[in-house]
C-alpha cells in the first residue's frame, strides 16, 4: 500500500515530537521501552502538564474584578471557545466540563431522555460503558425499551442500516461512539445520522469520541449530532476533566444549574482554569504540527492541518504494523498472529490494532511484551470494560495495540520483531 512511504513522518520530526512528550521511550523507574497503550490513556504532552501545575497556582477566583482573576476568566472563556470551535468543529451550541468524558455522557443522556418523550432508546453494542451504561441507565428508571445495535463483524463497526432500522417515531435517543476502542473502527456518523434522521427528523443523536479524538478531526456540528465528548487524557492532556459539546435544543432542555446563570450553562460551579490551559496547549502542539506542512496565521487551518497529518501518519504506521516490509513481516503475515476484526480498508480505522497469539492467553501475552519492554492492554470477557465489546465483535478477547502518531517506523518494526519472537517461542 502507499500509506507508507506517502505519509510517513521523517525521523527528524519524529524525534522534534518525542521531545514535546514526556516518558515516550522509556519509563522513570524500569527504562526503555515503547508506549503502545495509548487508547488507555495517551502519552502527555509536557507543555499540557506544566500549563495546568501553572495556572492550579494561582488562588485566585476568575469570578472577581482584580488583573489576576479577570487573567483566569479569560483563559476559561477563550478556551471554551476553542474547544467548542476547533475541537468539537461547532459555531453554535454549549460546552460542559466535568472530572471525566464518562460522567459528561451520563449528563447528556439524562438530559435528553429525561425532557424528550418517547417509548425506546437506541445505543450500539461497541459503547463504552461510560455511554452503554448511561442509556440502560435511563431506560430503566424511565420505563423505556432499551434497543442494542449489533456489530458488524466484518468491519469491525456499526452499520448505518443496522442502526437505523431499530429507529422509530417512538425512538427519543440514537448513541453511536465515533470510533471503535477495540477494533479501531471508524463509524460511519454521517450516514448513521442521515439514514435515522430520515426514520424519525427530530431524533437526538449523540456521539462518544472519546477513542477518535486524538486521531481525527471531529465535526460535530456539520454532522448534525446533538452531542459529543472526549478525554483529554487520551489527548495528550491531563487527568481530571472531561469535556462535551451539545447543540443549541439540548442547552435549552432542562439541566442542572444554578438558577441565576443563562440557559445554556452547565457550570456547577468554577471551572478550573487548569484544564482549559492544558487543553489549550493540547491545541497549540497540534497547531504546531499543522505548521511543519503549511505556512498560515489561521489557527483553525492549522488545527486542522495538524489533525490531518496526524490521521494520515497513524494511517500509515497502522499499515506498516499490518503489512510490514520485505525484512520485517507485519502482523497479518507472522504465522500464530491473530488480527482480530481486521477490515482491509483502512481508510476506516483509528490506530489500534487487536491481535492474540496462538497458545498463549491474552493476560500473559501482555506480560510476555511487558518483559520485553512494551507495554500493551488486554482486552478480555471477564473484563467489565470489554465483555460486550468483545462478544459482539464475536472475538475470544484481544490485546489492543495502540501506538501514537509521535512513533516512528522504527517503532512499529521493533514491535513487529518482538511479536515474532513471541509467536515463534509459543509455537516451539
Amino acid at each position: 500500500m502507499s500509506y507508507v512511504d506517502e505519509h510517513l513522518f521523517d525521523e527528524t520530526l519524529i524525534r522534534t515530537l518525542k521531545s514535546r512528550f514526556y516518558y515516550a521511550d522509556s519509563d522513570p523507574e524500569t527504562g526503555k521501552r515503547l508506549f503502545f497503550d495509548n487508547s488507555g490513556g495517551s502519552l502527555r504532552l509536557k507543555a499540557a502538564v506544566e500549563a495546568k501545575a501553572a495556572f492550579e497556582a494561582y488562588p485566585d477566583c476568575p469570578e472577581r474584578t482584580h488583573p489576576q482573576a479577570q487573567k483566569l476568566k479569560k483563559l476559561v472563556t477563550a478556551g471554551t471557545d476553542e474547544l467548542r470551535e476547533l475541537v468539537f468543529g461547532a459555531k453554535t451550541g454549549a460546552v460542559m466540563t466535568e472530572l471525566t468524558a464518562s460522567q459528561t455522557m451520563f449528563q447528556m443522556v439524562g438530559i435528553i431522555m429525561e425532557n424528550v418523550s418517547g417509548k425506546n432508546a437506541v445505543v450500539s453494542s461497541l459503547e463504552h460503558p461510560s455511554a452503554f451504561d448511561a442509556v440502560a441507565y435511563y431506560c430503566e428508571k424511565l420505563g423505556r425499551e432499551l434497543r442494542v445495535i449489533p456489530a458488524d463483524h466484518v468491519t469491525g463497526g456499526i452499520d448505518p442500516d443496522a442502526a437505523a432500522a431499530l429507529v422509530d417515531d417512538e425512538t427519543c435517543l440514537l448513541s453511536v461512539m465515533s470510533a471503535s476502542n477495540i477494533s479501531g473502527a471508524i463509524m460511519d456518523m454521517a450516514e448513521i445520522v442521515t439514514k435515522a434522521r430520515a426514520v424519525k427528523p427530530d431524533l437526538f443523536i449523540i456521539s462518544d469520541a472519546v477513542q477518535h479524538a486524538p486521531h481525527c478531526q471531529l465535526h460535530a456540528e456539520t454532522l448534525g449530532l446533538d452531542g459529543m465528548n472526549f478525554a483529554p487524557y487520551k489527548f495528550f492532556g491531563v487527568r481530571g476533566c472531561g469535556f462535551a459539546w451539545m447543540s443549541d435544543r439540548v442547552a435549552r432542555l432542562r439541566h442542572h444549574k444554578l438558577l441565576g446563570k443563562p440557559q445554556t450553562v452547565f457550570e456547577l460551579g468554577t471551572p478550573s482554569p487548569g484544564n482549559f490551559a492544558a487543553m489549550s496547549a493540547v491545541i497549540d502542539y497540534v497547531c504546531f504540527l499543522g505548521a511543519q506542512f503549511i505556512q498560515s496565521t489561521d489557527r483553525a487551518a492549522l488545527y486542522a492541518e495538524g489533525m490531518r497529518r496526524i490521521h494520515l501518519q497513524e494511517r500509515a504506521l497502522l499499515c506498516r504494523m499490518l503489512e510490514g516490509t520485505p525484512d520485517c513481516p507485519g502482523l497479518r503475515h507472522i504465522p500464530g498472529v491473530q488480527v482480530y476484526a481486521d477490515a482491509p480498508d483502512l481508510t476506516k480505522r483509528d490506530l489500534i490494532a487487536a491481535v492474540g497469539i496462538d497458545g498463549i492467553g491474552f493476560p500473559e501475552l501482555v506480560e510476555e511484551y511487558r518483559r520485553r519492554g512494551m507495554i500493551v492492554c488486554e482486552r478480555v470477557r471477564e473484563s467489565m470494560y470489554s465483555q460486550r465489546i468483545v462478544e459482539a465483535l464475536d472475538i475470544p478477547g484481544a490485546v489492543r495495540v495502540s501506538p501514537m502518531h509521535c512513533h516512528g517506523a522504527a517503532d512499529i518494526d521493533r514491535f513487529l520483531t518482538v511479536t515474532r519472537e513471541i509467536a515463534q517461542k509459543c509455537a516451539g
